[in-house]
Order: structure tokens, then C-alpha cells, then sequence
């Protein structure tokens, strides 16, 4: 890398000096973080938009699996479990989802050992006659099979377990950093634009293309920012701290033998037995109101609650909750998504948005769309830092050191300090920050050569 060092922009409006030292600092900023988190940026954007593609696939991928042929009386569930226990004997039984579209098989979910964490064993069941249509590993609370799976880890750490979340909370802590910084350019410029300029070639109009795309989708890469660091293990943990500081937390429903998680995946290490069938639990939950699509969770214990829960992620939701005594089949606790906290309820609607099931197929083509146009912004920055680097006879694109001299010293402080709360809370952007701080004070010295 060369040094950066092109004067400043010129302050041609008579009052704006510190808009003038302002535009420079964002530039500055801008520049780096784009020059050396694009790369993690291209990674996050590319494999979020097969992801968003992935739910389609996995309907196309498992089509013999998730469907069954349409029949005009439905078995009992307690036939339907049986079939897929007689089918996986070695499983436990920890949750069933029943089939109740036209067509839709229903999904046993059991725990098998030697599975990894958070996954579980789904058998799937023809509805109408008990037979078992295949047998697939389902991950998560979404219940992500196989393929879907593959792309969600390959998304979230590329494959490579704990040490590979790095590089997605590094993207998520710098993109609305990259964001907010393009947009107060934008704003900031000669040109603002909400279509590429017409009539201009060469650097002008890869300029002019950066900046409409970047206002097009700069909510979208916000949104995705602030939802993804929930996510991420450091700021995650941070994240997870303030919410339950301020009592934004999720709600969790009781159970009949004290508050175990009955819905927790991984928190049924043995099939418990009831006095009560799965098909009486199920006309209690509709009794209080609640409709498919369901999950009916298994007593994590002896004398636990059934837990039914409403799993409608896309608008308007569906999330309440009962839970339903397995000794007499009564309910025992209640938890309605219209109770929780506003927090709780953004915090929701912010995960399925990010994961594209709030609104279904719609949600999943404007995340494709939005990926696709960070791909193009990254694509366009990186062709004109190309096309103006030093090396060919071309200006920076970052303006001269010093900027920060015209602002003022009371905003840069406000400043510094903003930056450090932001470091601790993000520690990665704070790690990354020092670093690009150090890069360019050496170069600045390498420019200024020896004394």
C-alpha cells in the first residue's frame, strides 16, 4: 500500500469550514474501513444472499420429504409419532410438527445421540397414512435441513467453528460504520443522486453509481448490520447484557415442575412418559386459541408441562404459548407474543427479518436484493481506489492527514471518546480501529521520510 496524501477539499461556501474538516475525517474513514473490511464485507454478502436463496432450495432440494400425498382423513398423532419412533428406535422423542397444509408431511423431531450440537433428528411422516417419507438432520429453531444448514455455518463462520465468527462479527461491526459514513458523503457532495448520472464515463460515473446504490440499500445494510451483531460472540455477549440490564429480555413460559425450558432445544436427554396422549394436548392448545403451524414440545422431565408453541414467523406472527400439565392435561402457564416487551418483540421481528421469514419469499428477494448491492458497492469502491491508487498516475481517494485540525478540538474529543464506548462495546471494530490507526501513522511517517 501507498501513502495517502492529496490536499484537502476546498472550502469554497463561506461558514463551512467544519463541514469541510468533517467530510475529510469520513472520507478518511470510510476509505480504510472499506479498503480493509471490504474483503470480509464480500464474504458476509455473498454467502447471505445464497443464504436467502437457501429456503427456496431446501422446498426444491427435500420436496419428497416436506410434502406428502394430499388424503382426505388425518391420522392421530400419537399414530404419526409412532411411526417415526418405530422407524428411529435408538431416538427420543422431544417434539412433533404436525403437518396442516394440504399436502405437508409431518416433522418428528428426535433426539439421537452422536448429532451435533443444536441439531436433531426430523423423521417425516405421510399424515394421512403413518408412513415415513425420509429422515434428515434439522438444525436450530428454524429447523434448517441439510443444505440449508450447510449455507447458514458456511454464512456464519465459513466452516470453520468458533475462530471463523470472527470474520462475521468484524463485517456486522463495520458495516453500518461503512454505511452511515457513504451516506453522509452523499450527503455531503456536489452530486446527490438517487439515479446514476447519465452522459458520464470513467472514474465519474463508477462514482456516480457507488453513491445511487449505496442510498438505495443503506437501511438494509443498517437493519442487517444491527440484527447480525445479536449474533456475533463478543459484541453478541455485550448485546445480550444490555437487553437483560434494561429488562428487554425474551420471556420464557413456566412449566408445572418449576421453570425448565422445556422448549430449549438440547434440553431433553431422555423421552419422558405422560398420562395424557400428544393428540389431547394438542385440542387443549387449540382450546386457548392456538393454530398451526405448532410445535408440540416433550416434558424435559417427569411431571413436566407440554410446551405448545405457535412457530408463524412470517407476517402477521403467530408465537403464543401454552403450557399443558402431562398428568391431567390441563394448561398450566400461558405466554402471549402480544405480552412481551416492545423490545423482545423488535428483537423477533429484527432475527426472522435478518433471517428472511418475517415476510416469507418477499423478505428473502429484498435480503438477495440488499446483498446484492453491497456485492456492487464493494465491486465499484475497489475499481475506483484501482483506477485513482498512485501507482498509475492517479490521486487517492483519501484526503490529506490534518483534516482533523479543521473541525475543532471539542468535536474530535467528542469524537475519540465516542469511538472508545463504541470499541468496548464492539471489540473487534475497537481492535481493527487501533489497527488502521497504527497503518496509517506509519505511513504517514514513511511519507514524511527520515528526518
Amino acid at each position: 500500500m501507498t501513502s495517502i496524501d492529496v490536499p484537502p477539499t476546498p472550502v469554497t461556501e463561506p461558514g463551512a469550514p467544519r463541514r469541510a474538516g468533517l467530510r475529510p475525517l469520513v472520507l478518511r474513514l470510510h476509505f480504510y474501513a472499506g479498503l480493509l473490511i471490504a474483503p470480509f464485507l464480500l464474504v458476509a454478502a455473498t454467502t447471505g444472499l445464497l443464504y436467502a436463496a437457501s429456503f427456496q432450495i431446501e422446498k426444491l432440494v427435500y420436496q419428497h420429504e416436506l410434502t406428502a400425498p394430499a388424503g382426505q382423513a388425518r391420522l392421530p398423532l400419537t399414530q404419526q409419532v409412532a411411526a417415526a419412533r418405530a422407524a428411529q428406535p435408538q431416538g427420543k422423542v422431544s417434539a412433533v410438527q404436525p403437518g396442516v397444509e394440504a399436502g405437508q408431511s409431518t416433522r418428528v423431531l428426535l433426539d439421537v445421540p452422536g448429532l451435533a450440537e443444536s441439531t436433531k433428528l426430523a423423521v417425516f411422516v405421510d399424515p394421512h397414512t403413518a408412513q415415513v417419507r425420509g429422515r434428515l438432520e434439522s438444525y436450530g429453531s428454524s429447523g434448517a435441513l441439510p443444505v440449508r444448514a450447510w449455507i447458514s455455518n458456511l454464512h456464519r463462520h465459513l466452516h470453520l467453528g468458533e475462530p471463523g465468527r470472527i470474520y462475521s462479527e468484524l463485517a456486522a461491526s463495520w458495516l453500518w460504520v461503512v454505511a452511515l459514513g457513504g451516506l453522509v458523503l452523499w450527503a455531503t457532495g456536489r452530486r446527490r443522486r438517487f439515479l446514476p448520472e447519465r452522459g458520464t464515463t470513467g472514474l465519474r460515473r463508477t462514482m456516480s453509481w457507488h453513491g445511487s446504490v449505496g442510498v438505495w440499500v443503506v437501511l438494509g445494510l443498517l437493519f442487517l448490520s444491527a440484527t447480525g451483531l445479536t449474533w456475533s460472540k463478543y459484541a453478541g455477549e455485550n448485546v445480550d447484557d444490555l437487553r437483560t440490564a434494561l429488562g428487554w429480555s425474551t420471556p420464557a413460559i413456566s412449566t408445572s415442575a418449576g421453570d425448565h425450558a422445556a422448549h430449549t432445544p438440547g434440553a431433553h436427554q431422555q423421552e419422558t412418559t405422560s398420562a395424557i396422549s400428544v393428540d389431547r394436548v394438542a385440542q387443549t392448545a387449540a382450546g386457548k386459541g392456538l393454530s398451526g403451524p405448532l410445535e408440540i414440545v416433550w416434558p424435559a422431565e417427569s411431571g413436566g408441562a407440554y410446551v405448545v408453541k405457535e412457530i408463524d414467523k412470517q407476517w402477521p406472527v403467530r408465537l403464543d404459548q401454552v403450557a399443558v400439565d402431562s398428568a391431567t392435561g390441563q394448561v398450566s402457564g400461558e405466554l402471549r407474543f402480544a405480552d412481551f416487551p416492545l423490545a423482545a418483540k423488535l428483537t423477533r421481528w429484527g432475527i426472522d427479518g435478518h433471517m428472511g421469514l418475517l415476510f416469507g419469499l418477499a423478505n428473502q428477494i429484498v435480503l438477495m436484493g440488499v446483498a446484492a448491492g453491497l456485492i456492487t458497492l464493494i465491486v465499484l469502491g475497489y475499481r475506483m481506489w484501482w483506477r485513482r491508487r498512485p501507482a498509475a498516475g492517479g490521486l487517492a481517494v483519501a484526503p490529506a492527514r490534518g483534516a482533523w485540525r479543521q473541525v475543532g478540538r471539542t468535536p474530535v474529543g467528542l469524537l475519540a471518546l465516542l469511538a472508545v464506548g463504541v470499541g468496548i462495546f464492539l471489540p473487534l471494530m475497537g481492535i481493527s480501529l487501533l489497527v488502521f490507526l497504527v497503518i496509517d501513522l506509519l505511513l504517514g511517517r514513511r511519507a514524511a521520510g527520515p528526518r
